[in-house]
This record gives C-alpha cells, structure tokens and sequence, in this order.
C-alpha cells in the first residue's frame, strides 16, 4: 500500500509524501453501553487508512482517493464544503482543527485503506484519526491526543451527519499494540489491558448482510434506556445515566415502566459488569472467562437488547457447539459480525465449518478476517 501511494502521489504531484497511518479497531465487550454511559472496551487492528501528505503552498487541499480513484479539490472556509462524501471527512477535520486554533494550510495527499467496508471496524474514524494527527505533526499545533479523537467524532456530527460517540476515533487514536483500552464513557478516564492471547487468535466472521432497521431501532433503544435511568433517578438521584444504577435499583421500578424499558436495561446494567470481569479476567490470563462473558453479552444482545438477527444468532450457535472459546455480535447490530476467541486447534475446523453451513443456510460465504491488536495514528 505503501508504494502504490507514493507511486500515485509522485505521478499527480511530482515529488513524494510524508507517510500517516491510523487504525480500524474492534471492541471486545461493552456493546451499547456509550450512550448509557458505562465502559467500552476497544483496540487498534492492523488494518486501517494510510495517506502521504505534503504542503502544497496554496489555501486548497487537493485530495485523491486511491480507493475511489478520484480527485477532489476543496478551499479551507467554511463554505468550501465538498459534494464527494469521502472528502467531507478530511474537510471536517481541516475546519474542526482550525476551529481549535490550530493552523491548516493547503496540502496535497493520496489515501488508501484496507480496513473492510460494512464490517463494523470504522474506516471513517480511522480516516479522521490518520488525518488529525498528521495536520497536527505537520503544522506542530500541539493539540493533545484526546481532543484529536474529539476533532473526529466533531468532523462525524458536524459533516457527515453521524451522531457518533467518541469510542471509534479515541481507539484509532489511542490504539496500542498487545493491549486493550478499557474507556469510561461518561468521565473518558482510560486504562490499558495486556492483550496476548496466546494459543488463541482473534476471528471476525463478516455475515455480509446489514438488515435495514438499524437506525430507527438505535433510536428506540436509547430511548428505552434514558426512561429506565429516568424512573430509577426518582429513587436514586445520583443516576445521571443507566451505567450508574445498580440491578437492584432497576428492579424496584419493574412495575413503572414498559417491559421492553426493562429488558433493554437489565442487559446494559449487566454489560457495564461484564466489561469490569473481563477486564480482571485479562489481567490474570484467565481467557476462558473472557470468552464466557462473550457469550453472556451475546445472549442479552439477542434475547434482551434484541438487536441480533438470524445470521448471527446461527454464528453464535455454532460457535458453541464447536467448543469456541468466545462469540459475540459485535457492533451496533442487525447484521455485520461476530468476534470470535478460538484456540488455535479448533481455528482450521471453526472457520470451515462456519463457512460451509453458513453458505448453506444463507446462500452466500461470511467473510473471514483474522485480527492483530495493533497502534493507533502515527507517522510512519
């Protein structure tokens, strides 16, 4: 990827770049627990955006996409906006940069990613991660590496129309190899976690399918969240979000509130928990249990957040029945993937498996993609 970037960015500019790269990442546990508040639990894979960058002396940013093939040229201001989607996310970086004062010239830059579209590992926040922190090396702004993670999710809200948390752009940012970041959502205070399973590897199996109720339903379930830790915060003022209320507290307003209310809690006060047990779990190389809370979170996505489909559930059964130490459904949900532990004995047969049944189920192949917990932005 490298030299196919240098070789296009020689041929369009006459001269080479300086090379950045940012990571697409996973989350091992704590699904749909951002927006309530509690913990995530991310890391940095080895597969994300590169770009070669360099000053051109002008007020214009003259973009190509190696991926799309395409050229876009766009001012700084405001109003400078451009139509292709793709540069939105370096022109909302170059603006939120600017807004914090920091200072943006014009500079040219060819791109290129490897992360898997559609498979819930976050191209976009890699891509506004490999920018922000090359504008900031080059021009030398001394913005810190949070409000870097924060230019990314602002560039998502502001021009791109995502109301996105902050947990993808901080793991491309903060990613670090052989370690986990366990982050709370609420008071974004951080801690690294060794990730070295050995004899095990770390699988995603892509379900290629992306049923279409996923926004209205992300909303509903929010929803459903902020009115349990509403009705618990009249016994309980403290609960600012559902992530602080104990199982107990939520079980003295059953009566109160919806069913549906209930169970969407009832598996995020359990989510927030699971998080801390793995977290313990890592720490003693214990990945039996890290694997079972896979599986527990999976259940209550399925059963109790009910945001899982037919191909995922099928996945997951598998997963059991094969002796694989750890499955889940990872991301928002309705279709995508599952992240899987296996023990590197069972890998060959788990994944031929997985893909003869589930093509014969479904009438196509699932995806494969092995992952390696890598750094996060960097120059190269």
């Amino acid at each position: 990827m490298k030299q196919k970037i240098q070789e296009k960015f020689k041929a369009l500019f006459g001269e080479e770049g300086v090379l950045y790269a940012s990571a697409g990442r996973i989350n091992l546990i704590g699904e749909h627990t951002d927006y309530n508040g509690g913990y995530v639990f991310p890391g940095a894979i080895d597969c994300g955006i590169m770009a070669a960058i360099k000053l051109n002396g002008t007020s214009k940013v003259k973009a190509f996409s190696l991926d799309y093939n395409e050229l876009c040229e766009f001012g700084l201001e405001e109003k400078d906006v451009p139509e292709k989607a793709w540069a939105r996310y370096i022109f909302g970086v170059c603006r939120e940069t600017i807004k914090r004062g920091g200072k943006v010239e014009g500079f040219n830059t060819v791109f290129a990613g490897d992360v898997p579209l559609g498979a819930g590992l976050s191209s976009s926040a890699a891509l506004e991660s490999c920018f922000a922190f090359a504008l900031n090396d080059i021009f030398g702004n001394g913005i810190d590496k949070f409000e870097l993670a924060k230019i990314g999710q602002s560039t998502e809200h502001n021009y791109c129309g995502v109301k996105c948390g902050i947990m993808d752009q901080f793991a491309s940012v903060f990613g670090k190899e052989g370690a986990l970041i366990r982050l709370n959502c609420k008071t974004l205070e951080y801690k690294y976690f060794p990730f070295h399973p050995k004899g095990y590897k770390l699988v995603l199996i892509d379900s290629c399918v992306k049923h279409e109720l996923a926004s209205s339903a992300y909303n509903k379930r929010r929803a459903s969240c902020e009115n349990a830790a509403a009705a618990i915060r009249k016994n309980h003022p403290e609960v600012e979000f559902l992530s602080d209320a104990k199982r107990l507290w939520l079980d003295e307003v059953r009566e109160e509130i919806p069913q549906e209310d209930f169970l969407r809690a009832e598996y995020v006060i359990g989510e927030v928990q699971r998080v801390l047990d793995v977290c313990d779990a890592l720490e003693r190389d214990d990945y039996e249990t890290v694997g079972e809370m896979m599986y527990q979170t999976h259940f209550g996505l399925s059963r109790l957040y009910e945001v899982s489909c037919e191909e995922l559930d099928f996945l997951n059964k598998l997963a059991r029945k094969m002796e694989v130490t750890g499955s889940r459904v990872m991301g928002g949900g309705f279709g995508g993937c599952t992240i899987n532990l296996v023990k590197e004995e069972l890998y060959d047969g788990f994944i031929a498996a997985a893909k003869e049944q589930f093509t014969a189920k479904f009438g196509h192949a699932p995806k494969i993609y092995d992952v390696v917990i890598s750094d996060g932005a960097r120059k190269l």
